[in-house]
């Protein structure tokens, strides 16, 4: 009897539990309960509602308990960078930061008091971002450092929460700007310099690290028996690798929603010069790989744009957004979507304008055309991307695949091969639950590797492709890019 997984899969708008089961060479999802993870704006700054999700969590688990008879392995993956302090009972202190908390700028100037962007990154191989791991230390009080015996990432904190083991999974603990992807090891060097106490930096296991059963109070109150946990790829980009459906070489992948993650897979960390200053970063992957990528603000932008018309009493959904952007008039203007105002929150509109006015362009008159120049300024800036990635790697990239609730969005997925001249393949929508979900079917001996796993994927998802239209009027609107923003 084909065995039945959990996957926890945490994302920066959303939480899902979703249940896999491999059956006739697929592997067939049924999504068990979605709850919103919404941050909270408080005293202390803006924060993640960690114990409500806890508690969603909790339900989801007894939800599951309800639809399957038996459950053999669960494992959570979640975003990057943001981390939980436990203090020596194992108890989580709060608050929990919000990535895009203003501290970190403190953090920043403080870290870098110490260390040079160089350093950092010969040491880390970490592309530079004011939200990452390090500077968000950086900007810690003495009191919580000394109050913490140890600290995890999101998707680490709540696999302990599960099993009560205390470790930190490798694709996650490799996006803190802390981790060394050549000893895979933590960074003394950075440790030394910034002076933290070592007590807090958690022991570092592989992908697919079987944790234990799950802890038997949380395994009375669900009613889920005792599955076992696992740490599979706890960063949910390192799992929607995996979960690419490609074939071959010569690829790269997009994981797209609140944030564009575009790269390709090596062997090794490339960590040279070139690579610094393009702003790469290498991250690790399922089974010792190293994912060279960039981490682009993505769909983000949009988001922000509804939420600010939602305020201003002009609510769309996302199907009537993506209407009214192919309705408009293209090329109207063109933004960088790497400049540093778009990370964080704010009347993203407004920001647009700003931006157009400041190049010299007209600024968009509507809903429709603001989108518009999000989607195809994202798509350009991808375009540049693999661009540099080949520069990198010295590999030509033929396919685009694209992943993660982006790959939905048609008219991105167009724009985008549109502007890269390449096949874009999209699909599938639930990557970083499927990557999870097979992780943990490896893990526990139903599948036999990556290979496998992409194999599954490509018999398990229906795959839409694109092919690159419009070319001289796209590689006019490159020119332009690249001359307003070099």
């Amino acid at each position: 009897m084909p065995k039945t997984y959990l996957a926890c899969d945490l994302g920066a708008e959303s939480g899902r539990i979703i249940s896999g089961r491999l059956q006739d060479g697929r592997l067939r999802l049924e999504e068990i309960h979605r709850f919103a993870n919404t941050p909270q704006r408080t005293s202390h700054g803006l924060i993640w509602n960690f114990h409500g999700l806890l508690s969603e969590i909790q339900k989801g688990l007894a939800f599951a308990a309800q639809r399957h008879s038996s459950i053999d392995g669960i494992s959570t993956d979640s975003w990057g960078v943001d981390y939980v302090f436990l203090d020596n009972d194992g108890r989580f202190i709060e608050p929990v930061y919000h990535y895009r908390d203003e501290r970190s700028i403190r953090g920043v100037a403080h870290v870098q008091n110490r260390l040079t962007k160089a350093e950092i990154f010969a040491e880390t191989g970490i592309q530079f971002m004011p939200i990452n791991t390090l500077y968000q230390l950086g900007s810690e009080s003495a009191d919580r450092l000394n109050q913490a015996h140890s600290f995890l990432g999101v998707a680490d904190a709540v696999n302990f929460w599960m099993s009560g083991v205390l470790c930190a999974e490798e694709s996650l603990a490799s996006t803190f700007q802390l981790f060394n992807p050549k000893s895979r090891q933590w960074s003394s060097r950075i440790w030394n310099a910034m002076a933290w106490p070592e007590r807090i930096l958690p022991k570092v296991v592989p992908s697919g690290t079987v944790l234990g059963s799950i802890n038997p109070a949380l395994s009375l109150a669900t009613g889920l028996g005792r599955p076992q946990v696992l740490a599979t790829c706890s960063h949910d980009t390192g799992a929607a690798v995996l979960a690419v459906p490609a074939a071959g070489s010569h690829w790269a992948y997009l994981s797209s929603g609140t944030w564009s993650l575009i790269g390709v897979e090596c062997r090794e960390p490339i960590l040279t010069e070139r690579c610094r200053e393009l702003n790469f970063t290498n991250e690790l992957g399922y089974g010792g790989t190293v994912r060279l990528l960039k981490n682009i603000v993505g769909l983000w932008m949009v988001q922000e744009c509804r939420r600010a018309w939602a305020v201003n009493g002009m609510p769309l959904d996302y199907d009537e957004i993506t209407r009214i952007a192919e309705a408009a008039k293209p090329f109207i203007a063109i933004i960088n979507p790497a400049d540093p105002r778009f990370v964080e929150p704010g009347n993203m509109p407004q920001k647009i304008i700003d931006l157009c006015l400041e190049t010299g362009q007209q600024p968009p008159a509507n809903q429709g055309e603001t989108i518009r120049i999000i989607l195809e300024s994202l798509a350009l800036l991808y375009s540049r991307t693999l661009n540099q990635l080949e520069e990198l790697t010295d590999q030509s990239i033929n396919v685009l695949h694209i992943v993660g609730g982006g790959s939905r969005n048609h008219l991105l997925n167009q724009f985008a091969a549109n502007a890269t001249g390449r096949q874009v393949v999209a699909g599938p929508v639930e990557g970083t639950a499927a990557g999870n979900l097979l992780v943990q079917a490896i893990t526990l001996g139903e599948i036999s590797g990556a290979a496998e796993a992409r194999q599954i994927m490509r018999a398990s998802t229906e795959l839409v492709n694109y092919v690159p239209e419009q070319t001289t009027r796209w590689t006019q609107a490159a020119e332009r890019f690249n001359s307003l923003f070099p």
